[in-house]
Order: C-alpha cells, then structure tokens, then sequence
C-alpha cells in the first residue's frame, strides 16, 4: 500500500518530528501507521514522557541557585 510504512520508518518519523516539522505526507503515514500499529504508539508515549522529563530537568536546573560546586561533608 502506497501509504503504509514498517515500524522502523514509523519510529524514524518520530523522532525525527522532535528536530523538524514533518510533512503532511509524513504525518499522515505516521498517523495511519499509529492507529494500526500496537507497539508504535507506545514508542511515542515512551518518546514523549522522556521529552517532558528533560524539559522539566532544564527547567529545574536553570530555577536553582548557583551556589558553586556541592562538596561533601565528612
């Protein structure tokens, strides 16, 4: 089938969609290819939450006081 695409297209495009707008063609395939697909969708929460998590870490770090390198205390 011309729009059909295997998972490892399917989670190129996904990553890929973190860096660079994808193209409608590419959305349309990816989405298709989502709803038949079961490990798929599960790969782009995993994707997603990771992504979330690095957000709120850069957040976090760049909130917190420069207060030097921590040293431990014996």
């Amino acid at each position: 089938m011309l729009f059909q695409i295997s998972c490892r297209q399917a989670t190129a495009l996904i990553l890929q969609a973190e860096d660079r707008t994808l193209t409608r063609g590419e959305r349309l395939r990816l989405r298709l290819h989502l709803t038949l697909c079961d490990p798929c969708p599960r790969f782009l929460r995993q994707v997603t939450v990771m992504h979330r998590a690095v957000d709120r870490w850069k957040h976090y770090r760049d909130a917190a006081p420069d207060d030097g390198p921590v040293s431990e205390e014996k």
